[in-house]
């Protein structure tokens, strides 16, 4: 169930950078609002902003380095780097969905018969 959990935390994780991401070009065209109050409604995000890794592995890293990467350079290159990062965020938060969805149901079942071979050994 663990596992599950951890999948399906992590496919939140990815949506809600892919959503930062698309609000903060949004925000660089328009609004020009800081990074921090852009990020306020995520909760990840604001996280990984203060240092803190929100997802284990290679991934973990490529948000890492995308949060570092975020503000420094001018509007339009700043537009730019946001746009490539976006199509790789787009496709971590489909394969993490597609894992959730292919493998989380399939550890919570296989717990729950566990935990009912467990009760029926006791019994």
């Amino acid at each position: 169930m663990a596992i599950s959990a951890e999948m399906k935390k992590e496919m939140k994780v990815f949506g809600q950078f892919y959503d930062f991401n698309k609000k903060l070009i949004l925000n660089l065209k328009f609004n020009k609002d800081k990074v921090a109050v852009v990020a306020e409604e995520f909760d990840s995000v604001k996280r990984a902003m203060r240092g803190e890794r929100v997802v284990k592995g290679e991934d973990g890293e490529f948000l890492s380095r995308y949060i570092g990467d975020i503000g420094k350079t001018d509007a339009p290159t700043q537009l730019v780097y946001l746009n490539e990062k976006g199509q790789t965020l787009l496709n971590l938060k489909q394969k993490s969905e597609e894992k959730y969805k292919k493998y989380g149901s399939l550890y919570f079942k296989l717990s729950l018969m566990a935990g009912i071979l467990i009760a029926v050994l006791l019994a």
